[in-house]
């Protein structure tokens, strides 16, 4: 039998090397066997780049939760309407992002250094295609224009300037002319003071021509048509302000009037409470018939936002729906809404989707055509979402900064040189 202590029995080396090489090759080999790759990763399976994961789903990990190991988190939420569409407007549940524009690395168009807060991650043309189907936009005037920017005292500076207003709104123009079935909300905090300002900034971007008028807008909490009847009616925007004289003099619905809404910043994150916004109704009033539900911190900080969107964002969504009287929010408006520890934002839709919309653990356990309460078998979890046949829904987001996937070294590369070195100093002894 061979001794532990090569330099003592040289004759042993040749077989103890043979047999380190082929142990490690098999534990490559097995290795590389048992982890998945190009495409196939599921949700919570470990990754080391986007192309790891199957579609609709993006590489990241949480920190914030002690999770530094990189997994194919989902990035995409479920069409709803392609499962159910022949309900009112309002008895669906939607992704809203609270300040869309003001977006992580966006560039500058005023020349001058930026200061201020920074909501998302991504363009607002890729957070439509993932799923949001609300957008928070502050509009100013600056500029002799209106203007997006996060800023503070009615007034836009050039150090909180993102960029024209019109910019954006060409960008929702673009995704509902190549999505014909979708309908998009957008909620103003609105500080413009030109005259016809607003109106003629939205007719500007050709979006007059999906405009949904705030004279068919159902009042004292009635429903809202049928999605088929919005689509084919081609009123898939809805447009809401928070100044009240901009709805007799421009057309444009004050937000108050339609909907509720429960405080936003620190309070609307604090567990166990739900109190409205002092501009909104009580949340269980019935005089409103849309719900949006403000769910994001004062100071926005990326690295804890998949922290927030686990189980937290689930605690608060219950909350908030008794403190309306069991009814669940319409729009859930969150910051770097990709974030989450796995499922996020996009599980608690298809759960409150398939709880208001059928009767089901999750909407992609709903039957089209079947009575409520009628579910198919989600004994095994369908991990992945829908995707859209008509390619809307395609690709994922590759984050920047602090939010980039994690692009390990050519490991497979690495590691067969680290064999060969090992070979190497062996046959040396």
């Amino acid at each position: 039998m061979c001794s532990r202590f090569l330099d003592s029995h040289t004759k042993c080396r040749a077989p103890i090397i043979s047999y380190l090489f082929v142990s490690l090759i098999s534990s490559l080999f097995s290795t590389s066997s048992a982890a998945c790759f190009n495409g196939n990763c599921q949700v919570l399976e470990a990754c080391s780049a986007a192309a790891d994961c199957r579609p609709g789903l993006y590489c990241g990990n949480c920190p914030a939760l002690g999770r530094k190991q990189p997994v194919c988190t989902r990035g995409q939420a479920t069409i709803v309407t392609s499962i159910v569409n022949d309900l009112p407007f309002n008895k669906y549940s939607w992704i809203m992002t609270h300040n869309s524009f003001s977006i992580v690395d966006a560039p500058s168009f005023t020349g001058a250094q930026r200061l201020t807060f920074y909501n998302q991650e991504d363009t607002v043309t890729n957070q439509l295609r993932n799923g949001v189907r609300g957008l928070m936009l502050d509009m100013y005037d600056f500029e002799n224009d209106i203007w997006l920017c996060h800023s503070l005292q009615g007034q836009c500076f050039n150090f909180t300037a993102f960029q024209p207003a019109i910019n954006t709104l060409k960008e929702v123009e673009a995704f509902l002319a190549e999505n014909p079935t979708e309908i998009v909300t957008i909620v103003i905090e609105d500080y413009v003071r030109t005259p016809k300002g607003l109106i003629n900034l939205f007719t500007n971007a050709g979006l007059d021509k999906y405009w949904f008028p705030v004279s068919n807008m159902p009042r004292d909490g009635e429903d809202w048509p049928t999605v088929i009847e919005m689509v084919q009616a081609n009123r898939r925007l809805l447009v809401f302000t928070s100044d009240a004289s901009k709805e007799a003099e421009e057309g444009i619905a004050y937000q108050w009037r339609y909907m509720v809404e429960n405080e936003f910043g620190d309070p609307g994150v604090q567990r166990g409470s739900c109190p409205n916004r002092k501009e909104s109704k009580p949340l269980n009033s019935r005089s409103a018939s849309l719900f949006l539900q403000n769910y994001f911190p004062t100071d926005p900080v990326e690295a804890d936002s998949c922290k927030e969107h686990s189980a937290p964002l689930a605690d608060m969504v219950n909350t908030c729906y008794k403190a309306a009287g069991n009814v669940l929010p319409n729009f859930i408006a969150v910051n770097f809404y990709m974030r989450s520890d796995g499922g996020g934002v996009f599980d608690i839709m298809d759960k409150m989707n398939g709880h208001t919309l059928c009767g089901c653990s999750t909407v992609t356990a709903c039957q089209e055509g079947s009575p409520f309460g009628s579910c198919n078998n989600t004994s095994v979890p369908n991990t992945s979402p829908l995707t859209n046949t008509a390619g809307s829904f395609t690709g994922s987001v590759q984050f920047s900064r602090s939010a980039s996937p994690v692009h390990s070294p050519n490991w497979l590369l690495f590691f067969l040189v680290f064999c060969f070195l090992i070979i190497a100093v062996l046959s040396q002894l």
